[in-house]
């Protein structure tokens, strides 16, 4: 009887043991994502980092964007309960950006012309543009959760301090959570594993009215230069960018949606009922993050952001090494082609796949 129980506790030891093992070799990721939904690139891109077998999702950090952050928390936190992680921290950031604001760019577009795309500022679903306090009815219902009771530039200094040179910084929004970061702690960047954005615009081949005679405004960039401007500053120990240019050679086909339909998993689901026809912008970030091999083709480049207050306010600015102006900008390493196929069956398989660790699904 004895022998029967140190069997049974080394049995437990070795189960426990081999768990530990298995939760220390997930890749620590911040998600920082201004979260329109229901549905779309934003929330598709979280659901495919959380769906992924490899990834301990630390948190999920909301701002502006897209969207009004506190839109995008209602709509985050229902979605974690669709899908049964209510365990990750859905985590508010920033309302509003540090310098620029909505009044500002009317303004200067009546010196420099008009632009397509705001975010919060200028769209929403039916048009029907609201302000930052309001919470229009959600499609697929209110959360009945809360959002973390902290600020996302502390939530993510905190965590880097506790697990340093291990976290990945997903942002895939406006830069303003990392530049608030930045901030507060001059350490925070350095502590990173890498940062992984969806930002920038170089020279994008496309006859799309909101880059073609525009080609290097971005909007998660744009929103918020001053704040890009910090980003591009700080010393990561790694920078990897999926710009326009490589973004807009992708498009969430129909056919990949009825993919996704087959699968009975709440996320699927969701996305098969949410999901509309449009560039896979922050997917491309995500599963290109968790498999580097979808990138046939990189470079890389010095890049910055136009702060001056003129026509070029917010353009992405970019130098071959060797020719940046050499007042602390980063190195980036930068997407520029892909397997596209590759990538559409690995972003199908993530949103079909059924999300680790979940409890009590809600569906949809």
């Amino acid at each position: 009887m004895k022998s029967f129980a140190r069997t049974c506790a080394f049995v437990f030891v070795i189960l426990a043991y081999s768990f530990d093992l298995s939760a220390q070799g997930k890749r620590k990721v911040i998600i920082d994502q201004d979260a329109a939904g229901p549905g779309g690139t934003d929330m598709q891109a979280i659901l495919s980092l959380v769906n992924s077998p490899e990834t301990d999702v630390l948190g999920i950090t909301v701002l502006t964007g897209d969207a009004w952050r506190d839109e995008e928390v209602q709509h985050t936190l229902r979605l974690m309960e669709i899908i049964g992680r209510r365990d990750i921290p859905v985590v508010p950031g920033a309302a509003f950006p540090l310098v620029n604001s909505k009044e500002y760019i009317a303004k200067w577009e009546t010196l420099h012309g008009k632009i397509v795309y705001q975010g919060a500022w200028n769209f929403a679903p039916g048009n029907k543009v609201h302000g930052p306090a309001e919470i229009p009815p959600m499609a697929e219902g209110q959360p009945s959760i809360k959002a973390a009771n902290e600020d996302a530039a502390h939530f993510m200094a905190r965590m880097v301090r506790q697990y340093p040179h291990e976290v990945t910084i997903y942002a895939a929004g406006p830069m303003t959570d990392l530049a608030l970061a930045i901030g507060l702690d001059p350490e925070f960047a350095s502590l990173t594993k890498e940062l992984i954005v969806m930002g920038g615009s170089i020279n994008p081949r496309t006859d799309d009215p909101e880059f073609s005679l525009t080609p290097t405004r971005e909007f998660n960039f744009w929103m918020d230069p001053e704040a890009t401007h910090a980003v591009l500053h700080a010393k990561w120990p790694r920078v990897a960018l999926t710009t326009v240019d490589i973004s807009v050679k992708t498009h969430m086909e129909k056919s990949l949606i009825e993919q996704v339909r087959k699968s009975a998993e709440p996320a699927a689901q969701y996305v098969a009922k949410y999901a509309e026809p449009g560039y896979l912008w922050d997917e491309l970030a995500a599963v290109a993050w968790l498999d580097p091999g979808i990138i046939t083709r990189w470079r890389k480049m010095y890049m910055d952001i136009d702060v001056d207050h003129g026509a070029g306010y917010g353009n992405t600015l970019t130098w071959t090494p060797g020719l940046q102006p050499g007042l602390g900008e980063v190195l980036v390493e930068v997407q520029d082609d892909l397997d596209k196929q590759k990538f559409y069956t690995e972003y199908v398989e993530l949103l079909s796949r059924a999300t680790p660790n979940a409890k009590n699904p809600a569906g949809n």
